[in-house]
């Protein structure tokens, strides 16, 4: 149970895998997501639920190696076993009643836009999809992305790949020529998140965003993820992860963000030391 069936590393930075896990597959809806622990002594995190297939049993997470715990999950290869996996938790996305929808991926943010854009697609709705990256060699999901939508715009940072530009001014550029949307889903960076939340209310446009960058333990139990929303304290983790973002105090969560960025660069840095000790045989 909870073995690797597959792995692929999408950029220098980003893994893909599929776990066996047909409990959960039979379950799992967008939105949702699972807490994972590579080893016994090892860290639990949350992570979203990518994709999944009740036929095959598996469940798909994509993760960017950041902290120990990534870099533990990332050294390991298909047919090795994860101690454990559960889910799925957090409220599944609402996407019954949707026509016509633009789902905004930021990043690593793409791989829980996906799902969404997936199912609403499927359920007959059109779907505007605007995927944005730094630059063209980071770019994650396309194919995937392609297939999940009516229409598809790929922005870089940069430029790279031929589309400069913000997800924000893609969108803008989309209102502009008299696109109406019943809603904007938007999945990525806080700011990035804020930014469109900006936008839309300028327009009067329905926006969910995804708090899930903010989930640190995945059961309410710590607090980390708590946040604003209309005036009242909310936990992204048990009461979401989905928000309406016009409501979210974003300048509070980007403020509190930062607070373990100390504690998880030691972890990373202890991962780092552990594993130059086993290459050398220590």
């Amino acid at each position: 149970m909870n073995k690797i069936i597959e792995k692929r590393v999408l950029n220098e930075n980003v893994v893909l895998m599929k776990i066996y896990a047909p409990r959960i597959a039979k379950k799992a809806e967008p939105g949702q997501f699972v807490i994972v622990m590579p080893s016994e002594k090892g860290e639990r995190i949350p992570l979203t639920i990518a994709d999944y297939d009740r036929e095959a049993g598996s469940v798909t997470i994509i993760f960017q190696v950041v902290g120990a715990t990534t870099m533990e999950m990332s050294d390991m290869n298909e047919g090795d076993e994860l101690f454990a996996f559960t889910g799925p938790l957090g409220t599944p996305s609402h996407t019954e009643g949707v026509k016509k929808v633009a789902v905004i991926g930021g990043g690593l943010g793409c791989a829980i836009a996906y799902p969404q854009a997936k199912k609403l697609h499927s359920l007959g709705a059109q779907v505007d999809m605007i995927a944005g990256f730094r630059n063209k060699d980071i770019i994650i999901l396309e194919e995937e992305m392609k297939a999940a939508s009516t229409r598809l715009f790929v922005m870089t940072d940069d430029g790279s790949n031929g589309n400069r530009g913000f997800v924000t001014n893609k969108l803008e550029e989309l209102f502009e020529a008299g696109e109406k949307y019943d809603e904007v889903i938007a999945i990525g960076p806080l700011m990035m998140m804020k930014f469109v939340c900006k936008l839309t209310e300028k327009y009067g446009i329905k926006t969910i965003v995804s708090m899930n960058p903010i989930m640190i333990d995945g059961t309410g139990m710590c607090g980390g993820c708590r946040l604003t929303v209309g005036g009242k304290t909310k936990f992204a983790c048990v009461d979401g992860p989905d928000f309406d973002g016009h409501l979210v105090d974003f300048d509070e969560i980007i403020l509190r963000s930062g607070t373990y960025r100390e504690t998880e660069a030691k972890a990373r840095e202890a991962h780092c030391n552990l594993m130059k000790m086993k290459v050398k045989g220590e």
